[in-house]
């Protein structure tokens, strides 16, 4: 493993690890060297932030790889190639890959790097964030706040997209903004890191599937995935973002902290853009060149998602080994209300639009796009329709002497 030595607090794949003890340095596309396989289209690679997502599910039940199999396509996990760094993850330059993660890094490759188009999101539309204190600080209400220091993250990491600065940034500004007070009314304390690991070679450890990156480290309970917990715990801020219910209850199960905020308690939904709705992804080239590639992936993730929304329990233990809940019980807690099929939902593609403006607007992408030009419909739809009529073939043929005309026509019904 890659990461077995590392002490905790130290970063990590998807974590900038502690903040109160960095040194800086930035990181460019003119000082880094970026690695990927040779383009092979007889081969697809898939890669998962550590959230609620079918892939996710997947990596334990091997579905969507037994589909690509049936065209005789190899499918694997981003990084169980050495010659694969990380970065295809959060930029996007492989052809070939499939992405399902957080909303902000592919918004910002759409707008700023290359095109992609959207195949599907899975929102978890209760996760919008909190305000967390030190427990025993005589702070009770975000007004308790007003002159004193809240904690934000700073990348220096050109290459690749801040997203949580972003995620804070935009969860902090609402907070403030639901009890009467803006940035002006704070003092924000910023906390520039290297964010430089992501082609570091003890990073680089081939693995089969996204959880492996934890079997020796607990990152439930790991500082590096908690990135402004030690500067709230020492006193240097006095509050920080962090996300509704997973983080928060990890944070508060410690005793050191609690939430005097939390946007998830709110009935208005379009205060739950926390980095999410988690959005799938692949290149334009993909989708032009092989477009049988992409519907055999949403065959997958449609498949996935509804074994998923049936046998939740099942799921939330899987999904447990990278999330961030608190423990199984905690992560079925979170998922038994999520639809895990992905959709493009009139209500999602607004959710989606929302973070792609919050990211214009404060200058987190240079360029404007349209959300419903990005979505590509056509691919989860004809996966759909191809799923309905293998199941049709497969039933009626058990039951039927011969083939009928309506099995042998692709004539739509209705």
């Amino acid at each position: 493993m890659a990461n077995a030595t590392k002490k905790s607090g130290d970063p990590t794949a998807c974590s900038p690890g502690d903040l109160s003890k960095t040194k800086v340095r930035e990181t460019t596309f003119e000082n880094t060297k970026l690695n990927t396989v040779p383009l092979n289209w007889k081969e697809v690679y898939y890669t998962n932030c550590p959230l609620v997502s079918a892939s996710n599910v997947d990596q334990e039940l091997g579905w969507t790889r037994e589909e690509f199999k049936k065209i005789g396509v190899a499918y694997a996990f981003l990084r169980s190639r050495r010659e694969n760094d990380w970065y295809p993850h959060y930029i996007h330059n492989l052809d070939n890959l499939f992405r399902f993660g957080g909303l902000f890094p592919p918004v910002h490759v759409h707008a700023d790097i290359r095109r992609t188009r959207l195949l599907g999101v899975t929102h978890a539309p209760h996760e919008g964030g909190c305000m967390i204190v030190r427990s025993r600080d005589d702070i009770y209400l975000v007004k308790d706040l007003k002159g004193k220091k809240i904690g934000l993250s700073k990348s220096l990491n050109k290459i690749k997209n801040d997203w949580w600065r972003i995620q804070e940034h935009q969860g902090i500004g609402l907070m403030l903004r639901m009890n009467g007070m803006t940035m002006d009314d704070v003092q924000i304390v910023e906390f520039p890191y290297p964010d430089d690991w992501y082609n570091d070679p003890k990073m680089l450890d081939p693995m089969e599937n996204p959880s492996e990156l934890w079997l020796k480290r607990d990152h439930k309970r790991d500082l590096a995935f908690r990135p402004l917990e030690t500067a709230l715990e020492k006193g240097i801020v006095d509050a920080i973002y962090t996300q509704s219910k997973p983080f928060q209850h990890l944070q508060e199960a410690t005793g050191k902290f609690k939430a005097i905020e939390d946007l998830s308690r709110y009935p208005d939904w379009t205060l739950q853009v926390a980095n999410i709705p988690a959005a799938i992804t692949c290149t334009d080239v993909m989708a032009e060149k092989h477009p049988e590639l992409v519907v055999t992936f949403m065959k997958g993730m449609i498949k996935v998602g509804r074994w998923a929304n049936e046998h939740k329990h099942a799921a939330a233990a899987i999904l447990d080994k990278q999330t961030f809940y608190l423990d199984v019980e905690d992560t079925y807690e979170g998922i038994r209300h999520i639809d895990m099929v992905p959709n493009l939902s009139p209500q999602n593609l607004v959710s989606v639009e929302i973070g792609k403006d919050f990211m214009l607007s404060h200058g987190y992408i240079k360029n404007d796009f349209d959300v419903h030009e990005w979505a590509a419909p056509e691919f989860l739809e004809k996966a759909a329709k191809d799923l309905i009529e293998e199941r049709w073939k497969k039933v009626t043929s058990a039951k039927l002497p011969k083939t009928t005309e309506l099995q042998t026509t692709s004539r739509r019904i209705g």
